[in-house]
């Protein structure tokens, strides 16, 4: 029998990690959270509360963090660069405090230098990285993009240059997003199309799927366009979600929405990937 994909989503943390996630997953009928433990949109530090840490831990709930979207190793900015390190670093500490299982990081972009260059630049930094993370700690899940701009990790071909840059650490995991890997050109829309993505994903990198971003898309395959629709109302269809979860590589692999909308749409996604995976 597969493994059964635990199916939740992200969550407001207002009013504190515990108090205020464990009641949005609640409301929006989530068995998985994925949570920010830092300003998305920004380099400063947040300490924590001790006592939510504390919660969110004991709960037992299966919890995932993603990093600020500022953040991208093959910047050649050495702000960015000292800042993305400096955030990742903090954000895996935060990780283990709250039991978190994985900490996601967007593979990032060479922006103005040199393909080359950024990879050299991303191995130097985020291998002292992985090593640092302690028996039990999250792993580091990287996320390809959408293949817009000097992205250095788009398709799912392009994680075997990226994991062998970083030596296959066995600390870098997979989370994979579906309306990144749509709009960088994978049609999981066509016949045997997401099935001809997960062969490929774990022909490439076997065992290291360790989450899934479940969102439909506003754009056409190939747009590389980074705009998420809600289940089963964009391009991609609500049917390549239940071949998602039936396909070996990702048995019992979480699935996490990042869908747009409020409590009300959020909870009609979960259910209606409760439901496909239910009636697989």
């Amino acid at each position: 029998m597969t493994p059964r994909s635990l199916i939740g989503g992200h969550v407001t943390v207002t009013g504190g990690l515990a108090k205020g996630g464990l009641a949005y997953m609640a409301e929006i009928g989530a068995e998985m959270i994925q949570v920010f433990v830092t300003n998305p949109r920004g380099w400063a530090l947040n300490p924590g509360r001790p006592d939510q840490d504390a919660l969110l831990a004991e709960s037992g709930v299966e919890t995932f963090v993603h990093v600020p979207y500022l953040v991208n190793f093959g910047s050649p900015s050495a702000d960015t660069l000292a800042n993305s390190e400096a955030v990742v670093r903090h954000t895996l500490r935060r990780g283990a405090e709250i039991g978190a299982r994985g900490v996601v990081v967007h593979t990032g972009s060479a922006v103005s230098q040199p393909r080359d260059d950024a990879m050299r630049q991303l191995r130097e930094h985020l291998l002292p990285l992985l090593a640092e993370i302690p028996d039990g700690g999250p792993d580091l899940l990287l996320e390809p993009m959408a293949g817009q701009g000097a992205m250095l990790c788009a398709t799912v071909g392009d994680l075997e240059p990226y994991l062998a840059a970083l030596d296959w650490h066995p600390r870098a995991g997979v989370c994979l997003d579906t309306c990144h890997a749509f709009a960088a050109g994978h049609d999981l829309a066509a016949e045997g199309g997401t099935d001809e993505m997960l062969d490929l994903l774990h022909k490439i990198a076997p065992g290291r799927l360790k989450l899934i971003h479940a969102n439909d898309s506003k754009d056409v395959c190939g747009a590389k366009k980074d705009r998420h629709e809600n289940i089963g109302a964009g391009h991609i269809g609500a049917r390549p979600f239940a071949e998602l979860m039936r396909h070996p590589a990702a048995a019992g692999v979480p699935l996490c929405i990042e869908t747009p909308g409020k409590a009300d749409k959020h909870r009609e996604d979960i259910e209606t990937l409760k439901r496909l995976r239910d009636e697989g």
